[in-house]
């Protein structure tokens, strides 16, 4: 298609595993050409981070490398720094994931390349970002999720800490970062001038913690987990139903009345006690077992029937097979398809943002090490079939 928001953008991907090329992968999405620089003979580190595997590639590295061209560089060869360096200079957009100070020492970062290239936006993605005491840790999701304070309310009332069950805080930190670059276009498009950007996971996870800080803020007092339930809403939880669990989310003593009306339980809204949020929260532990009783009634399948008619926000705890092949998720475009060069047609999530007039797409399958090498050189840099034997005779790429 020719009318992507990004059309026209290009991206230097240096990132490797999740977060940058969560990031990239959106760009990538929205219409921007996106270059993956990886190690000749290894690449991006999550292309081992197998089983399980889809032929020879591993799943967990197609989930996030769509709408990418890999060409190979050994950054340890003067030359492949070279030829990078070459490419920066025609690109918009540097994304990487390296220690704070590694590209520094070659002449790689945003400092040196903002020279010949004043308009260039650089994004780093790392553990704990550019400064502070642990600027020089290496900083993964599981670690930071557990250093940062998401783990110690999440997880049940009496039990250990719990992380999330997916790399959330790196897909956050990429979500943080491509927002931060396209704030930086529409800077650059003002003023001709880019901009370094520095994204930490560590405060991408603190900034998660959003009202458990302010009422921590509020009272001085350290949160504690609530297992499913709500800190500040009741009834806001899990309940088990006659066949499994019900999810149900009530946000306002409106709904609460409706749903004792829906349930015909007016006792549950007559009783003054449970008639305002403030109130239902101090009475938690003498509602939530009269709701666990009422729900073990009827199967989920019947509860969330009744409740959504009456607009009442419930829902079943779905598995993966069930939730990808929902209908309302085919509906909205959320499963796609895509055909890679190797293992035909391939699976992907669709991109989230629905755009009216420059929709994003799916354009490139996550590309094999090293696919787009030789088309890249030697379309962008005009490099000959003996340049391109001797640099890899030299380890260059």
């Amino acid at each position: 298609m020719d009318n992507e928001p990004l059309k026209g953008i290009r991206v230097i991907d240096l990132s490797r595993i999740l977060a940058g090329p969560y990031c990239t992968m959106l760009l990538g999405d929205m219409g921007a050409e996106v270059f993956k620089v990886e190690q000749p003979g290894s690449g991006d580190g999550s292309r081992q981070w197998g089983p399980p595997w889809i032929g020879s590639e591993s799943a967990y590295y197609l989930s996030v490398n769509r709408n990418k061209k890999s060409l190979t560089l050994n950054l340890k060869n003067p030359e492949a720094q070279d030829i990078l360096r070459q490419l920066i200079d025609h690109a918009d957009i540097v994304v990487e994931n390296f220690k704070p100070g590694t590209l520094r020492k070659l002449k790689l970062d945003f400092e040196s390349l903002s020279i010949n290239r004043p308009e260039l936006i650089y994004c780093s993605i790392t553990g704990y970002g550019q400064d502070g005491p642990y600027r020089d840790r290496p900083g993964f999701d599981f670690m930071i999720q557990a250093q940062g304070g998401i783990m110690s309310v999440t997880g049940p009332v009496e039990g250990p800490p719990y992380k999330v069950g997916v790399a959330i805080l790196d897909i956050s930190a990429g979500l943080h970062a491509a927002i931060a670059i396209l704030a930086a276009l529409y800077h650059r498009e003002q003023t001709g001038l880019g901009q370094y950007i520095d994204i930490a996971l560590l405060d991408t996870q603190v900034s998660w913690l959003v009202n458990v800080a302010h009422n921590y803020f509020a009272t001085g007092l350290k949160p504690e987990r609530f297992g499913n339930a709500h800190p500040n809403i009741v009834p806001y939880e899990i309940f088990p139903t006659q066949d499994s669990h019900l999810a149900l989310a009530i946000g306002t003593d409106g709904q609460y009345q409706l749903f004792c009306k829906v349930v015909d339980r007016p006792d549950l809204w007559n009783d003054e006690r449970f008639q305002t949020n403030a109130s239902r929260v101090e009475h938690r532990q003498t509602l939530i077992p009269l709701l666990q009783k009422l729900f073990r009634e009827k199967p989920t399948s019947a509860w969330v029937d009744l409740l959504t008619q009456s607009g009442i926000p419930a829902g079943p705890i779905n598995d993966i097979p069930t939730i990808m092949n929902d209908p309302q998720i085919l509906s909205r475009q959320m499963v796609q398809t895509v055909e890679h060069p190797t293992l035909g047609i391939i699976d992907q999530l669709g991109h989230v943002a629905k755009f009216s007039a420059t929709p994003a797409t799916i354009r490139l399958a996550p590309p094999l090490l090293g696919e787009h090498t030789e088309s890249v050189l030697r379309e962008e840099l005009g490099l000959s079939n003996t340049d391109l034997t001797r640099l890899r005779q030299e380890g260059a790429i």
